[in-house]
């Protein structure tokens, strides 16, 4: 089929692609101190509290990179353009912006403190200020009542589990000031965080872009058994909540709620691959092969984070995983690079917003790709062999170092050597 894009920059909601190289510049600098991270195992560096360094990675990346992102993507796909184009967006974004950069100074100096702690603060009241204008402007949207009310519905659950993500980090001020820092408390009140970000705000969000191409592009699919699908995995992600606290062994009840949720995003699962069957071949039709490879890899990535949820609900595994932390990182990074970082290449690629104009970047993406790969399929395997007593892999942190090399150098060759539309625009062909 070839690199064929599938868009025109003619009418059509615009913005300015400064947003999206912003985006991809924080991804890069996730990507970065990530690799210094994995140095630290190899040789560690005199004075680095690597804890500190720990918060500003994870944060640039959901804040910097994912937050910015689904930022950008949702205003000209689901507003009119004299909406999209309001100055309230630019200023909420550059307000942002500046509240990670303020945490990507401020958490390697300080780690929590006053004001790391002040500059993530700011940046969730930002966006509850989005939130707020966003959904009151899509209300003069005729787009998201009729073309695009299934995909919107997604939308509109992702900014529900971002809200209430943003519980985790205001409960973490008085669970401190009482001095139960680093307890049972602290500890799965980050995990209320991470999981209605990664499997809530972050999945919800990719779910909804997806579907948004299936309407653009008027693909038919049953959207009935969709809405079904909506339905099952937005109320199994409550609950779901649940399996990240099965770590300090709860009641009986806890375990059964937990794996009534599990069961439903199994259920789930199985129910969007029936329904994928029969709109994939006229979806891959439109993809471009870049767009095509991207999005496969990445719903192949949200299967096995359902699947891994689901095993996670008997108690032997959830007290494997919490003993193994491999398995952990491994889980957090298939979601945010493997499903969601992915989606969202493919995306950015399909609909033209950026496009690998040489050779370069395309070795960039696919020296991305393989590092991804490659370090998960490590992470995983070292996982295994503590679980079977095997110990380490022999000079397991110089391969973990050697093979991360690749994520920064195929981002940094990948944005130097991508071209970024003029104006990022909805309007494709079919």
């Amino acid at each position: 089929m070839g690199d064929v894009i599938y868009y025109v920059s003619t009418k059509g909601n615009t913005l300015k692609p400064t947003w999206l190289k912003i985006a991809f510049l924080n991804l890069l600098v996730v990507a970065l101190l990530g690799l210094f991270l994995r140095w630290q195992f190899v040789q560690p560096t005199e004075g680095i509290n690597f804890k500190n360094f720990l918060h500003a990675h994870s944060h640039v990346a959901l804040l910097g990179w994912l937050f910015s992102a689904f930022y950008l993507a949702f205003l000209p796909t689901y507003l009119p353009e004299n909406h999209a184009r309001k100055k309230i967006y630019s200023w909420l974004f550059w307000l942002a912006q500046t509240s990670v950069l303020g945490m990507l100074i401020s958490f390697p100096i300080q780690g929590y403190a006053l004001f790391s702690i002040t500059f993530s603060t700011l940046h969730i009241l930002f966006s509850y200020a989005f939130i707020y204008r966003f959904l009151k402007d899509c209300k003069s949207s005729e787009l998201v009542k009729t073309q695009h009310k299934l995909s919107f519905r997604f939308i509109k659950a992702s900014l529900f589990f971002l809200a209430l993500s943003s519980l985790g980090p205001w409960v973490m001020g008085p669970i401190m000031a009482t001095g139960n820092s680093f307890t049972e408390l602290y500890y799965n009140a980050i995990y209320f965080y991470l999981h209605f970000q990664y499997n809530g705000w972050f999945t919800f969000a990719a779910l909804g872009l997806f579907f948004w191409l299936l309407e653009h592009y008027q693909i038919t699919f049953n959207r009935q058994k969709a809405t079904v699908f909506f339905k099952l995995i937005f109320r199994a992600c409550l609950p779901a909540y649940l399996l990240s606290v099965l770590w300090i062994k709860p009641d009986a009840w806890i375990y059964i709620i937990a794996g009534i949720s599990a069961l439903m995003q199994v259920i789930a699962l199985v129910l969007f691959t029936r329904i994928s069957l029969s709109f994939w071949p006229q979806l891959f039709r439109k993809l471009n092969s870049w767009s095509r490879a991207l999005m496969l890899l990445a719903f192949t990535a949200f299967s096995l984070k359902i699947l891994m949820q689901a095993v996670s609900a008997f108690p032997y595994f959830a007290d494997l995983t919490y003993k193994l932390r491999h398995f952990i990182i491994g889980y957090l990074h298939l979601v945010l690079i493997g499903f969601v970082s992915l989606f969202l290449f493919g995306w950015f690629l399909q609909l033209g917003w950026i496009s690998l104009r040489n050779r370069m970047a395309k070795i960039g993406l696919v020296a991305f790709l393989l590092a991804f790969l490659l370090t998960e399929g490590l992470l995983f395997l070292q996982g295994i062999f503590y679980w079977a007593k095997l110990g380490m892999i022999p000079h397991y942190d110089w391969w973990m170092f050697g093979l991360s090399v690749g994520l920064p150098a195929g981002l940094l060759m990948l944005f130097l050597n991508i071209s970024f539309q003029k104006k990022l625009t909805t309007q494709l062909s079919s």
